[in-house]
């Protein structure tokens, strides 16, 4: 039988296939909740050196199931999950748009996050929904009765609500729903306010935590959610970037972010005396 070069990458992909072990499952469907991720992040996954890390990631993109961006100099090399690796762990999340080097520090400290939530930093959890997750849900059209993003005022395109999603929502073993903000920029006021607005009227958010690294855009959301009257349900903690932004570090009550951020917040809604607020119907 003649092997075409098509078929001969195939070939290779599918050995592979029967090639990846436990460890590089975890390692794919981490990767496809994101748009991308560094070896720092697969290092504090797997528990192991970042070294460690590259070697494998690197090993996986030959196998088909990552691509790597390493145009940028000076920045870690940007990892992607391919279409051959979505199916390797049977996920059903689209590939990934390319890398956006203007919020390549926001899509960095997504990562973090999740990886501190899936180590127990915020308690026992239900459930962790990541942003990319969401608007993936949402964007099937048996899924737009009932969206996961937050409904806004109006309506978008097309006469679609406006939804607003978080950068990770988190259920926790009490059944309490929390969303988190990495907010690294300042919004403006009237946008700020109406996603504010739309937590305060989704029911089934029990909490926002905006995590900052800015004191002013911290005092902003402060004074909004003040004038909203609804300074119970928004939590704002610092953080703060080392490495050249490829890690980040929770101030103040926070833990680490790295290793779980902004730990006083998730002992407050996790060990909360009141139950959930009341679901939407």
């Amino acid at each position: 039988m003649v092997i075409v070069a098509g078929d001969e990458a195939r070939a290779r992909r599918t050995d592979a296939s029967a090639r990846l072990t436990e460890r590089d499952q975890i390692l794919l469907a981490f990767v496809a909740e994101h748009r991308f991720v560094i070896p720092g992040h697969v290092a504090g996954l797997l528990r192991t050196s970042p070294r460690a890390a590259s070697t494998r990631l690197r090993a996986l993109v030959r196998a088909g199931y990552l691509r790597a961006d390493d145009a940028v100099r000076h920045e870690p090399t940007f990892y992607q999950i391919t279409r051959d690796g979505l199916r390797a762990v049977g996920s059903d999340l689209p590939t990934p748009r390319d890398v956006d080097i203007g919020t390549r520090r926001h899509e960095i400290g997504l990562a973090w996050l999740m990886l501190a939530a899936q180590a127990g930093r915020f308690g026992p959890l239900r459930d962790l929904i990541s942003e990319r997750r969401m608007r993936s849900h949402d964007g099937r059209a048996e899924s737009r009765a009932s969206p996961l993003g937050v409904r806004l005022g109006g309506a978008g395109p097309r006469g679609a609500p406006r939804l607003h999603y978080p950068d990770l929502m988190l259920v926790t073993a009490s059944g309490h729903r929390v969303a988190f903000e990495l907010e690294l920029s300042s919004k403006p006021r009237g946008r700020r306010e109406g996603i504010l607005a739309g937590f305060a009227a989704d029911r089934r958010i029990d909490a926002v935590v905006y995590l900052v690294d800015s004191p002013a855009v911290g005092r902003a959301i402060i004074r909004s959610a003040a004038r909203l009257d609804i300074g119970e349900l928004i939590s704002v903690q610092r953080v703060a970037w080392g490495d050249q932004g490829t890690t980040a570090t929770a101030t103040g009550r926070g833990a680490r972010l790295a290793h779980g951020a902004s730990a006083a917040a998730g002992r407050r809604i996790s060990e909360g005396a009141a139950g959930p607020r009341e679901r939407s119907r």
